[in-house]
């Protein structure tokens, strides 16, 4: 099975398997910026990015950032039926969106399409039913943490090897910073990591993560995940 992952910048991420397209908390409007003017948009969108079609949405908080609902109807109004995984703090929104299948994710819950299973594993973030996933193909892991803080509870419901973690390093909002991400990919034996939530509303590049394994994505361009 060939993967394929976009960054669409903050923490949004499409990931697409050989017969599944996954989409990860895409932020794509400048919503936050009307209530918050410093956190305004600093790269713009790739229009190209609304002609995508998952198969299914996966909101890993109910923060604006992550669950952000007016990128979040361009996508869900369709008319397409997406499967949508969503803990429970977003799970009461969406579910009132269009007609879709809305799996509601807690630690410990497990769901395969596609070839592909999710299996939702803790957070430890401000929205107390956050969550992040671990994305499993045959003879391939990928870990999206969602944010989170380092958390020996968190590494420790990691029980299976994890090709490459995808994770927050900017160090704010109840985020690792860079040092503590680091720490992480390492503790759960990551081979590879890549920096997300950086850019966006602050100065922060990639090249701030010290991690020996990291893996920086292009914004809005597709790149392999399974190959080293």
């Amino acid at each position: 099975m060939h993967i394929q992952a976009t960054w669409l910048g903050q923490a949004g991420l499409l990931l697409e398997f050989d017969a599944l397209r996954v989409m990860i908390d895409p932020y794509l409007s400048d919503s936050i910026a009307q209530t918050d003017p410093k956190k305004h948009r600093r790269t713009p969108v790739d229009p190209a990015i609304w002609d995508v079609q998952p198969d299914m949405m996966i909101f890993t908080h109910d923060h604006r950032d992550h669950y952000d609902e007016e990128s979040a109807r361009r996508f869900l109004t369709t008319g397409r039926r997406i499967t949508v995984l969503s803990p429970l703090s977003v799970w009461q929104k969406v579910r009132g969106i269009g007609h879709h299948n809305c799996v509601l994710l807690s630690p410990g819950v497990e769901w395969t399409q596609g070839g592909v299973t999710v299996c939702a594993v803790p957070a430890a973030h401000s929205d107390p039913y956050a969550v992040g996933v671990l994305l499993k193909a045959p003879d391939f892991c990928a870990y999206v943490t969602g944010d989170t803080l380092y958390s020996c509870r968190v590494i420790e419901a990691i029980d299976t090897p994890v090709d490459v973690v995808l994770l927050p390093v900017n160090g704010e909002g109840n985020n690792m910073n860079a040092s503590d991400a680091a720490r992480f990919a390492r503790a759960i034996g990551a081979g590879r990591a890549v920096p997300l939530h950086i850019g966006l509303f602050d100065d922060m590049t990639p090249e701030d993560f010290p991690f020996e394994g990291r893996l920086v994505l292009p914004l809005f361009r597709a790149c392999a995940l399974d190959r080293a």
